[in-house]
């Protein structure tokens, strides 16, 4: 039996689930994360996301400014967030939580 959601857009869906991930904001069609984390750190979260955005076939932008690392999702040019691009966001929490924990 199949469950209809009261006609509500696939797009609403994703903000719900955005709005569980903390840290995360949205800029027009994108999200970004920043994070301060130490050179480590970073490039031990890079190379845990490159293999989760490998998977996914997706290409985050993840850039370093002194001590903050910034983590940019979504197109950009006006295509809409993916359901991909939000499983993506939650394992790069994931990551973030591996390589900064005790």
């Amino acid at each position: 039996m199949r469950v209809l959601f009261g006609g509500r857009a696939k797009h609403d869906y994703l903000s719900d689930a955005l709005a569980l991930l903390s840290g995360w904001t949205r800029d027009g069609e994108q999200i970004r994360r920043t994070l301060v984390l130490d050179d480590t750190q970073h490039a031990a979260l890079t190379e845990r996301v490159a293999v989760v955005a490998d998977a996914l076939r997706l290409r985050p932008e993840i850039s370093r400014r002194a001590d903050h690392t910034q983590i940019r999702l979504g197109h950009g040019d006006g295509e809409p967030l993916t359901e991909g691009e939000v499983l993506l966001a939650a394992r790069i929490e994931d990551a973030v939580r591996a390589v900064t924990g005790p």
